[in-house]
């Protein structure tokens, strides 16, 4: 549940940026959100996850 939240905030952030710096529209923010929701209900959703934790964990265990 951390990890949805904090991808959620950063998405968040990221598109609040691309979209005050004009290369956001609201059209193309709609779209992306829509292709998110419909893809987080196909069969792929479970391997994108792991994708998202595996690379989480990764850069997680990087030490400055």
């Amino acid at each position: 549940m951390i990890l949805n939240i904090s991808s959620i905030v950063l998405f968040g952030t990221i598109a609040v940026v691309f979209f005050r710096r004009g290369g956001l529209k609201v059209s193309h923010a709609l779209v992306c959100s829509l292709f998110g929701f419909y893809l987080a209900g196909t069969a792929i959703a479970p391997s994108i996850q792991a994708g998202g934790a595996s690379l989480a964990g990764l850069l997680g265990g990087i030490k400055f």
